[in-house]
């Protein structure tokens, strides 16, 4: 019997090792590891200058509480802050309290409470960022949700221009929905919503927990369709698997959060900021970036020429190394068969197969995973046969 909760579907391989882009199961197997943690790991397993910051920092010290000021903190917020274009970080340990935090401060910032996110949002597993998040099966159980919170359909302008009003503090929304299927805003949405913000008042949050930190070939993957948020929220790769997460606005919201408005024990740890710096002083190189948008493009393309004669293959989407596969059915029987072929991938919701690579994947890496995916995908289709 297990002490843990069973909160979680867990997989039938237990890893004894990694390194880069691989797994080694406790059964001495290897798996190509194409989830990157979920979206955590964008420089694959133990990357090496990674692994020396935090080794450095352990020698220092690991935890003094945010009463001191630490340079590590100011380097890891300098860096978030000038790769963003914003002015003011606060650190958090996971992109659900990262939310939590943008949440409030768009509520304290405007003294509204009305909060428009979007149908297949996912914010997190907080009760804020539960009533953000467009998804009943994660609410089921819990009870009434905090109120004022209003989903609307993705990437539908009017709907957006008919809810938003003076009365709005915020809407929030994920440039690619990742655990809603892996779609991906339109730019005359993305845009309508930054103009329908400034006329009512309002702020805008992007949700950058998934796509941000190199994942879509930018820093952050607004700066694909060339708006300018109030606030983003980060985590998930900002720490190569140390747990981190953050919240950076604009200058004007700086007083908004002073002494006392918020808060948390381990935000901002030693550990992981030193994890946080050496991780961007890598990814946000323009020639990295570079690099992990010549390998999205390769991924597509490689995914596309192999895997669209399958009837069962419906849409291949995505941008940068964020890649979402939609089939006929449900992805789950695939996920489950590749895996044991070696090839470890995602579901993002019932019927979309994700493939979240490191961001320095190999092409030759790329290849090997398609190929398993495209055997697979035959063998399904000969057993239906």
């Amino acid at each position: 019997m297990s002490y843990l909760f069973p909160t979680y579907q867990r997989w039938e391989v237990e890893p004894a090792s990694a390194s880069g882009s691989r797994i080694t199961g406790t059964d001495g197997k290897e798996y190509l590891d194409f989830t990157s943690g979920i979206g955590v790991c964008n420089l694959g397993h133990r990357p090496k200058q990674v692994e020396e910051a935090v080794a450095k920092q352990l020698d220092s010290f690991w935890h003094v509480s945010n009463l001191f000021p630490q340079h590590v903190q100011e380097q890891a917020a300098q860096l978030l802050g000038t790769a963003a274009g914003l002015d003011c970080v606060f650190f958090a340990n996971s992109g659900a309290e990262a939310n939590e935090a943008a949440l409030k401060l768009a509520r304290k910032a405007t003294g509204r409470s009305k909060v428009i996110s979007f149908i297949k949002s996912f914010h997190g597993r907080t009760f804020a960022t539960m009533a953000a998040t467009g998804q009943d099966k994660i609410k089921t159980g819990f009870g009434p949700m905090l109120e004022t919170f209003i989903h609307l359909p993705f990437n539908d302008t009017k709907a957006l221009m008919d809810e938003i009003d003076k009365d709005t503090a915020a809407v929030i929304l994920e440039i690619i929905q990742g655990e809603g299927g892996i779609n991906v805003a339109s730019e005359v949405f993305l845009k309508t919503v930054e103009e329908a913000c400034k006329q009512n008042g309002a702020l805008l949050i992007i949700d950058e927990i998934q796509t941000g930190i190199g994942r879509t070939g930018k820093p952050f993957a607004f700066h694909h369709f060339g708006i300018n948020p109030d606030i983003i929220t980060v985590a998930k790769g900002l720490g190569s698997g140390l747990p981190i997460g953050a919240v950076v606005a604009k200058s004007g919201l700086r007083e908004v959060f002073g002494p006392g408005s918020h808060g948390s024990t381990f935000g901002g740890n030693p550990i992981s900021t030193a994890a946080a710096v050496a991780t961007m002083e890598t990814i946000f190189q323009p020639s990295f970036l570079k690099e992990v948008s010549a390998r999205g493009e390769y991924l597509i393309e490689q995914a596309e020429t192999a895997l669209s004669g399958f009837e069962d293959v419906k849409e291949i989407r995505g941008l940068g190394l964020m890649a979402g596969i939609e089939v006929a059915g449900s992805a789950m029987p695939i996920l489950a068969e590749v895996r044991s072929q070696g090839l470890l991938v995602l579901p993002a919701g019932e019927n979309v197969i994700r493939l979240l690579p490191p961001l320095n994947i190999t092409r030759e890496e790329i290849n090997e995973a398609i190929q398993l995916l495209a055997q697979t995908m035959k063998n399904f289709a000969a057993a239906t046969i």
